[in-house]
């Protein structure tokens, strides 16, 4: 293999890299786990680095969860020997490169790089999601349930996002002052997102919709009692 054939193996072996922590961390997140959390464990799953914290125990928790990180450490394990034996191959062919190649050789890497880069802004960001959220939708049978996927947790609380496919009948064409979310249910709405726009402010007028994303705080199950909100990928008798 010569070294450029090496090189763009390489740039797309670490773009499909970067594909799957973006696919494993959304999983674990529809499973109800918080992105930061899901997304440092994914790392540490897919480079079989071997770093665990307390944190690692939520990921063991449920049958689902423990099938889905040991799916991720046979993908990573895949992926390590490919890139280390794709490492050994660039540089053996580099020794025997002249050095007025070298440019050609960056073209690949650096256009992985500004895909990268771009993939951190707000809007593709949220359309990758939207990509593989709906994915694992279909995939589990159930893409017309609201969903829901937690943010971060606070205490015994936790910050989350739910997705209404369906507005539930007792808030349907109620203003959020009327729901009774507050002051029944403790569960405060603190943003609404419409047709991919940028998330705006919840206010005692707002009405929810069909589509909406709602950024919620409050206990987990409440949130999903409220909206009907269910995890992905769950089974009906999860081992403890």
């Amino acid at each position: 293999m010569n070294i450029y054939a090496s090189a763009s193996l390489l740039a797309l072996l670490v773009l499909l890299y970067w594909v799957m922590t973006e696919v494993f961390t959304v999983l674990f997140r529809l499973i109800g786990l918080p992105e930061e959390k899901a997304r440092f464990q994914v790392v540490s799953l897919l480079t079989s680095c071997g770093f665990t914290t307390s944190e690692s125990e939520m990921f063991l928790s449920t049958k689902s969860r423990r099938r889905l990180a040991r799916i991720c450490m046979l993908v990573g394990f895949i992926f390590n020997v490919a890139i280390v034996s794709i490492l050994i191959n660039v540089f053996l062919s580099f020794s025997s490169a002249a050095l007025g190649k070298i440019y050609g050789i960056l073209i690949p890497l650096l256009a992985v790089a500004a895909v990268l880069i771009l993939s951190r802004t707000w809007r593709i960001r949220k359309r990758i999601d939207h990509v593989i959220e709906n994915a694992a939708g279909r995939l589990s049978g159930d893409a017309s349930a609201n969903s829901i996927i937690i943010i971060d947790q606070i205490g015994g609380d936790c910050i989350a996002q739910v997705s209404l496919k369906h507005v539930p009948e007792a808030y349907r064409d109620k203003p959020l002052s009327q729901t009774g979310l507050k002051q029944e249910q403790n569960i405060l709405v603190l943003l609404v997102e419409r047709h991919d726009a940028k998330p705006t402010t919840a206010v005692a007028r707002t009405v929810f919709r069909d589509g909406d994303r709602l950024t919620v705080f409050g206990a987990y199950a409440s949130i999903c009692a409220a909206f009907h909100a269910v995890e992905r990928f769950t089974d009906d008798f999860d081992e403890s």
